[in-house]
């Protein structure tokens, strides 16, 4: 299992991002050394960093419009982190089999959390500074 899975619940998105990207480097360093598994993986390797980079650039942002962009490029990364772990375990007979669904479970759970907080910016009411403080509830 992966770190993420063992832990308790990760409520603070950036370090759950983080995790994340951490989790999905260990897993990169087990797989087979073929020439498909390397491209892969790098891809995939950009894309789970991409999650999280993103997310931190949001918290940064300079505008409403800055912000939502920035949780769309996060949620993207996510679905194609999920894509990619999903590419890996069907053309692999991996040992670790668990570590890349629970990888993927957490790519998805991420991809609906920024779902989640992009719906809830459609409100005529949303400002950024409220939202950080809801953040601290996740999925």
């Amino acid at each position: 299992m992966t770190e993420i899975q063992n832990s308790k619940t990760v409520h603070d998105l950036e370090e759950r991002t983080f995790q994340f990207a951490k989790a999905v480097r260990l897993f990169v360093k087990t797989l087979p050394k073929t020439i498909a598994n390397i491209e892969n993986g790098k891809q995939l390797l950009k894309a789970s960093g991409s999650v999280g980079g993103n997310y931190i650039e949001a918290n940064e942002s300079l505008g409403k419009k800055d912000f939502l962009m920035r949780i769309k490029i996060s949620r993207k990364e996510a679905k194609e982190s999920a894509y990619w772990l999903n590419l890996i375990r069907e053309t692999n007979r991996l040992k670790n089999v668990g570590d890349a669904q629970d990888l993927m479970q957490e790519a998805n759970e991420l991809k609906k959390i920024f779902s989640s907080i992009l719906e809830k910016s459609r409100s005529p009411k949303f400002e950024i500074s409220n939202l950080f403080w809801s953040l601290n509830i996740v999925i």
